[in-house]
């Protein structure tokens, strides 16, 4: 049967109250590092057939608003210039982006809260930032497992971003529970086939 492991930084972020499904959730902590670990141990405990991330980004020159899937993630903080560009791990022969299969926007993940204009991120097309995202994406690429991401736009990732996140955080859960139950759905009918 299939069952998805859902990945959420924070309880805020689900506004500390529990879905309405029974999906195991894991609270990973902020940033790449922790997201990675938490998720790599859930991963160990639940063997689920899917990784569903939820949270919330900060949108890059009023790219995106609400809630929006993500496609396509890249790293935004790796800078090891000159040995390779900015977004590439050096000495590194995994992959430098991780796409989750479906349409939807283009993610940047790094251990920082995004707020002033950073003119790489526009140039290499990122839509919205987190910070966890990349190295979830990691694990699951790792593992052979597949995601799918929902992010909620709580700020333009500008010098009212920090006022702007603490304010809506909690606003995206009933949209994720909205696609979460699409989600749910679809996994019926692949287990019913």
């Amino acid at each position: 049967m299939s069952t998805p492991l859902i990945a959420v930084a924070l309880p805020q972020e689900l506004n500390h109250e529990p879905l309405p499904f029974d999906f195991p959730i894991v609270f990973t902590g902020v940033g790449k590092l922790n997201a990675a670990l938490a998720l790599n141990d859930a991963i160990g405990q639940h063997q689920p057939s899917l990784v569903i991330n939820f949270g919330t980004v900060g949108s890059i020159a009023n790219r995106a608003s609400g809630l929006v899937e993500i496609a396509e993630v890249v790293q935004r903080d790796m800078d090891a210039v000159p040995l390779v560009e900015r977004g590439i791990t050096p000495f590194d022969d995994g992959p430098v982006r991780f796409q989750s299969g479906f349409p939807g926007a283009r993610c940047g993940t790094g251990d920082s809260f995004v707020n002033e204009v950073d003119p790489w991120l526009i140039e290499q097309n990122v839509d919205v930032v987190d910070m966890e995202l990349f190295a979830l994406a990691m694990v699951c690429h790792r593992h052979d497992l597949p995601w799918r991401s929902f992010k909620y736009v709580t700020d333009d990732a500008d010098g009212d971003a920090g006022d702007d996140w603490l304010e809506r955080v909690h606003k995206g859960r009933q949209l994720f529970i909205e696609k979460l139950q699409q989600v749910a759905e679809m996994l019926a009918e692949l287990n019913s086939d």
